[in-house]
């Protein structure tokens, strides 16, 4: 007989791609706004660009930062007085509230908002905020304006629909779509990045715009893209809505964003730091300096302790605790989970309100013990440390508040070096336990070896600030 074959099933994929986008388009484009904005006073750089975030490396980030985050073509900056189309927003009120971002229009002299049928506003703005780039602003319509409501960003996953709407190089209500690339991205933007990346064609003038999900809700701000070359290469990035609409609703209501504060300062785990302090898995944020008086310190949180979860939410990253701290209301009690000489303990902090950068305390120095002056080498660390007396102070310049042994030497290419720690550093502790002497830090080491550990972490501070440094322990 003839062998019979049955048809192919239609991949799943096939059967999740919209059939177009027209439908959407129109229950959400007017809603979508031109703004323009004429600069401030005071002669305007060609091609100038707003400030970086401070400690931005060289490195195609700060490229793109300088080429794009300035709604502007590079080299294409308006004069001053004269108004420009610099980017977009939408409109989640019909009363006349508009989403932009902050980077559009937080230095601006005057605002106006073009809307989809031309009618122009003149604009005030509300407030902005520069950590998340975002800004609202209100004009007064003559009639109620067509309006967009928030989806949910939390629900998107990676390979999702979604679709931009803004005026890119002044193309008023330019619709572009494509899929969620990817979730989370930190670009450098600021501390509380957490940005959706998407493959939707945006450029300059998409700033502040939508990205609507096939709901026709806003799930994201289109505020970024990166390019190598100044033309859009499908690597966009959007503020989730799960971020936008609680900063949003702040700024609307209050003009300014109120966030927690816990009073530490913090850095990364790495796979030393880990095994140095015997942790089961590299994740979480460990503390190098508390606060006086802050939440942390009240709470009884210490430098050296590594948080593991804030209100039930894993810390696996430095920011995973600064959204989490951030977006906690001031006044709530949250329980902190953190290690604490190989044991894990539970704290409850009640959060604090989020203030500028305050002065650090630094840790009670103690005194040093008398001890000869004379040089201990350590050979399997690759430096060689000296008390901290009369003339070594004066030789490294270490203050006469700090307590510990100061690092006299280093040798190249080997552990301390590899870790940038050099002359004139001071080691504070070594694996959590205070050293004020030579005698004192060759005990911490020789005990880190008995315990078979692969790598020790000392408290280091140089100029003043202390971090935590991993430095693997070798053979002698």
């Amino acid at each position: 007989g003839t062998l019979a074959l049955a048809p192919l099933a239609a991949p799943a994929l096939a059967r999740t791609v919209p059939v177009g986008f027209a439908d959407l388009v129109e229950q959400v484009n007017p809603a979508v706004v031109q703004i323009l904005v004429k600069n401030t006073d005071g002669p305007a750089e060609e091609g100038a660009a707003p400030s970086l975030p401070e400690g931005t490396p060289e490195g195609p980030l700060k490229d793109f930062f300088e080429r794009f985050f300035s709604e502007r073509a590079p080299g294409a900056r308006p004069p001053q007085g004269e108004m420009a189309a610099l980017g977009s927003g939408f409109v989640i009120d019909p009363s006349g509230i508009i989403v932009t971002n902050n980077h559009v229009v937080g230095d601006a002299r005057e605002i106006t908002v073009r809307t989809k049928d031309g009618d122009e506003y003149a604009a005030t703005l509300i407030g902005g905020d520069d950590k998340t780039d975002l800004a609202v602003l209100r004009v007064e319509p003559t009639a109620p304006l067509a309006a967009v409501g928030w989806g949910d960003s939390d629900r998107l996953r990676v390979g999702d629909w979604v679709m931009a709407v803004g005026n890119p190089f002044g193309l008023g209500g330019t619709v572009t779509a494509g899929i969620v690339s990817a979730r989370g991205r930190d670009i450098g933007a600021g501390p509380y990045d957490n940005f959706l990346q998407i493959d939707a064609s945006i450029n300059t003038g998409n700033s502040g715009g939508p990205l609507f999900d096939g709901d026709g809700k806003v799930v994201g701000v289109n505020t970024a893209i990166f390019s190598p070359n100044g033309g859009n290469i499908g690597i966009g990035f959007a503020i989730p809505s799960e971020i936008a609409e609680n900063v949003v609703a702040q700024l609307r209501d209050k003009g300014t964003v109120e966030r927690g504060w816990l009073g530490v300062m913090i850095q990364p785990v790495t796979d030393e730091i880990a095994e140095s302090l015997g942790l089961k898995a590299t994740r979480g944020a460990l503390v190098t300096e508390v606060t006086e008086g802050s939440p942390a310190a009240k709470a009884g949180l210490r430098q050296g302790d590594v948080v593991l979860s804030y209100a039930d939410k894993e810390i696996n990253t430095l920011r995973d605790l600064s959204r989490a701290v951030a977006d906690t209301a001031v006044g709530t009690a949250v329980e902190v989970e953190f290690v604490r000489g190989q044991k894990v303990r539970t704290l409850k902090a009640t959060i604090g309100a989020q203030e500028p950068p305050q002065a650090v305390a630094q840790a009670d120095p103690g005194k040093a013990a008398a001890e000869p002056t004379r040089e201990l080498p350590f050979a399997g660390l690759g430096l060689s440390v000296a008390p901290l007396d009369a003339e070594s102070r004066s030789k490294f310049g270490v203050g006469e508040k700090t307590s510990g042994v100061v690092i006299a030497a280093v040798d190249v290419g080997k552990g301390a070096a590899a870790k940038g720690l050099q002359p004139g550093d001071v080691i504070t502790s070594v694996n959590q336990r205070p050293v004020a002497s030579p005698g004192e830090f060759a005990s911490a080491i020789e005990e880190a070896g008995k315990a078979q550990r692969k790598a020790v972490l000392f408290l280091v501070e140089r100029n003043g600030e202390q971090r935590f440094v991993a430095v693997e322990l070798a053979d002698a």
